[in-house]
């Protein structure tokens, strides 16, 4: 795995690839020791499994599992390391157990709590998914007073800071995402403020001008419309409520992106139709049923913006469709 801090790099590995006497060994020794330099000792008898991915990017690392109850121990021949970041751990759907510093935290889903990678810490994982993101101490220094006051400090999957976190990594710390350096500084930085807000709640949210929230938010509320583009009369009052922001903020927000919510929408559902009708296994479906699918209630209104959209009509693109497909 490449070190170099300007490189995005993601690490995977999955017991599954792997003979059932051999998972263990290997997950201890290439990937548990040798890259999140932890023990480990499994919880049950039944068969090992573990499937996770390490992320890292200018100092910020993630980690992803699931897998097989096990726990973790990052001891005092560990601490060696030198390691000094701030971990975030976060208990996705299932349930873990963290101890540090005398003080022990269950997490249920959404729960999060921080700990410190410079002392002794027990993470037990049960089930579920557990999400750990490691930030260097410096960075978060600089903008939380005394952060090792606040470890091991319960964070509460309300807690939404924590929320807008989670969908900004999601939409953010991707490859493809972080191809130019300018880009991975500011996720490098926004990452760190969503954190430093999350575990010190130092600052107030709501129509916050703050770059990293905007920012987070704006991600939020992008991917809450992806996810569901096809419902029909998706509507900014809708997509404002479930983010717990007002609807004229939204509208605020989607102007980042040069696009209305309506614009924005009504592109993610007529980008779907055009892949709809070009592919051969749905050619024999109808116009009107391909409209209603990916959210159009109104066929005439949608073979309008589709026509003004590609510069032919929904009819059109088919039939050029199969005409290249013959060629």
């Amino acid at each position: 795995m490449s070190t170099d801090a300007a490189n995005f790099v993601s690490h995977r590995f999955s017991t599954r690839e792997h003979p059932e006497r051999m998972r263990l060994p290997l997950w201890r020794e290439r990937f548990v020791r040798g890259i999140v330099h932890v023990d480990i000792e499994p919880l049950t008898n039944v068969p090992f499994q573990a499937d996770a991915t390490l992320q890292a990017l200018q100092g910020l690392r993630t980690l992803a599992l699931k897998g097989s109850p096990m726990r973790f121990k990052r001891l005092r021949a560990s601490v060696a390391d030198g390691d000094d970041s701030i971990g975030l751990i976060v208990c996705l759907p299932g349930k873990s157990r963290l101890s540090q510093r005398g003080r022990d935290i269950d997490l249920f889903a959404g729960d999060a709590t921080s700990i410190l990678h410079s002392e002794p810490a027990t993470v037990t994982y049960i089930d579920g998914t557990l999400f750990g993101l490691a930030v260097p101490r410096e960075a978060l220094a600089q903008r939380v007073t005394d952060i090792e006051s606040l470890a091991m400090r319960p964070i509460p999957q309300r807690n939404e800071p924590l929320r807008l976190l989670m969908a900004y990594l999601k939409s953010a710390f991707k490859e493809g995402a972080l191809a130019a350096p300018k880009l991975r500084d500011a996720v490098v930085a926004h990452t760190c403020d969503l954190v430093a807000l999350a575990v010190s709640e130092c600052a107030p949210l709501g129509d916050s001008d703050t770059s990293a929230v905007v920012t987070a938010r704006h991600s939020a509320v992008l991917d809450y419309i992806a996810a569901h583009f096809q419902k029909p009369g998706l509507s900014v009052e809708e997509v404002a409520h479930r983010q717990g922001i007002s609807p004229r903020y939204l509208q605020r927000l989607m102007a980042l992106s040069g696009s209305s919510f309506t614009g924005h929408v009504n592109e993610l559902r007529l980008q779907l139709a055009f892949k709809l009708l070009t592919e051969a296994r749905v050619s024999a479906q109808l116009i009107s049923d391909i409209a209603l699918e990916v959210g159009f209630s109104d066929v005439s209104h949608f073979n309008r913006l589709f026509r003004a959209r590609f510069g032919d009509s929904p009819r059109g693109v088919r039939y050029a469709g199969r005409d290249h497909g013959r060629a």
